[in-house]
């Protein structure tokens, strides 16, 4: 018969959890804000890294590596109050939110390259206009502007007077 006070009490001090869990989602934060935020898909970098801790703490609980499930309880409160906590701040203080939440990079500047952001995002041309391609786009200079957003994809607000191609058909099946 298990000791349900081991399962679901606590081994490690409460404290203890919440320092490791601020320190580890502080830290992934900030580096993966350095980083950057190409290739994020549809989700934000600060939502993979959340969903990524979670499971990793909550999974621990589950498969019993944790000292007691109250202990990836609160490591996964920790990191969900982490979580919510930096968004109320950024939302509070909106010059906090600039440090906090990744901001769109400007890929395109009125039909040029923004050299720079491409090498900090380790975007080559091809790529760029690949992305041009799925907003109907086939040249750089049809693109009055174009931004890597947060979330890892591009947004494109195209020269006006200067309509975009259609994309080509596809061949019926």
């Amino acid at each position: 018969m298990p000791d349900w006070g081991e399962v679901f009490g606590l081994t490690v001090p409460v404290l203890e959890i919440v320092a490791r869990g601020s320190v580890m989602f502080l830290a992934l934060t900030v580096l993966l804000r350095v980083v950057g935020q190409r290739e994020a898909g549809g989700l934000g970098i600060t939502d993979i890294l959340i969903v990524v801790l979670v499971a990793d703490a909550a999974g621990a609980g589950m498969r019993g590596e944790a000292g007691s499930i109250g202990d990836s309880l609160v490591l996964v409160g920790t990191i969900l109050f982490w979580s919510v906590a930096l968004d109320a701040l950024g939302y509070r203080w909106p010059a906090l939110g600039r440090l906090l939440k990744a901001r769109p990079k400007p890929l395109i500047e009125d039909g040029r390259l923004n050299r720079r952001a491409l090498r900090r995002e380790f975007m080559s041309r091809d790529e760029v206009e690949s992305q041009l391609r799925l907003h109907g786009l086939t040249d750089i200079s049809q693109v009055k502007r174009a931004w890597l957003e947060p979330n890892g994809m591009v947004s494109v607000l195209p020269v006006e007077g200067k309509p975009s191609e259609e994309p080509p058909e596809r061949p019926a099946r």
